[in-house]
């Protein structure tokens, strides 16, 4: 999603064509434009059926004391023009603040049915472990960056791969990857391996990358885009598998940086 107001009309129009297309899960944040972001999502879901909808938005990591929790996700609700989210996370740790307090928020927010689930957002194992230990409800998600060339080397946490997901998947955790195609380098020529596997599935690189990730034991993914043509690019990730095999040879041999 963008703040520059100028391309307003033009992310609606993205999301109500993705929308008719098939996609049902938006993902956006109190952060993301200063709030301006979920009221395009608002405004995009106005014509839908909103139970047809899984709607995430996000708490900022200054938010995260009780009240503000609470206040942070009543502004949210009001800029989406919804009753409830489907998922509320915490969109990243703040260690000055008591997790408790957090949880308690969204403990209470799940309660007064304000959001059907929550989660949290670039949490490491030890986070996840502290906030879990504070929360009543299930954390049904933790969403960090994670993608073919960021697998342990990411903007907020460095063990994706080797701890956090492992440990999502122990614990029955939904991983929501964000950015899965490293804005964009994963979507272009130039890495072998991605090269030959498209002309192998006659796909894009991107939609290798993309369902390398999916394929993955409780992997989802949320790609970012302002053009209804990658919208569709992305849709047809899915629907088909990559082999066991090639899945192996990326997990391996693809160039991550460290």
């Amino acid at each position: 999603m963008t703040a520059n107001r100028s391309h307003d009309k033009e992310a609606i129009s993205v999301m109500r064509a993705a929308i008719r297309l098939g996609v049902t899960h938006i993902d956006t944040a109190e952060l993301y434009g200063d709030g301006h972001a979920e009221e395009l999502v608002g405004e995009a879901i106005r014509e839908f059926d909103r139970k047809t909808l899984f709607i995430t938005t996000k708490v900022k990591s200054s938010n995260l004391r009780y009240e503000d929790v609470m206040k942070a996700a009543k502004r949210s609700l009001k800029r989406l023009m919804t009753e409830y989210v489907d998922l509320y996370l915490v969109h990243a740790p703040n260690e000055s603040l008591p997790v408790g307090d957090t949880m308690r928020a969204m403990d209470d927010l799940a309660d007064s049915k304000m959001t059907r689930f929550v989660g949290v957002s670039n949490f490491s194992v030890e986070q996840m472990q502290k906030a879990q230990q504070a929360s009543r409800h299930r954390i049904v998600a933790n969403q960090i960056e994670y993608n073919l060339l960021t697998r342990n080397s990411g903007m907020y946490n460095t063990d994706m791969e080797t701890r956090i997901i492992p440990y999502c998947q122990k614990e029955g955790v939904a991983v929501v990857a964000y950015r899965p195609l490293a804005k964009g380098e994963l979507a272009k020529l130039g890495f072998a391996l991605l090269d030959e596997l498209a002309e192998k599935y006659g796909k894009t690189q991107a939609q290798i990358a993309i369902n390398w990730l999916i394929t993955k034991s409780n992997i989802v993914t949320i790609p970012k885009t302002m053009r209804i043509e990658r919208v569709k690019e992305n849709l047809a990730a899915v629907g088909w598998k990559l082999s066991a095999e090639d899945s192996c040879r990326l997990d391996h041999e693809f160039p991550m940086r460290e």
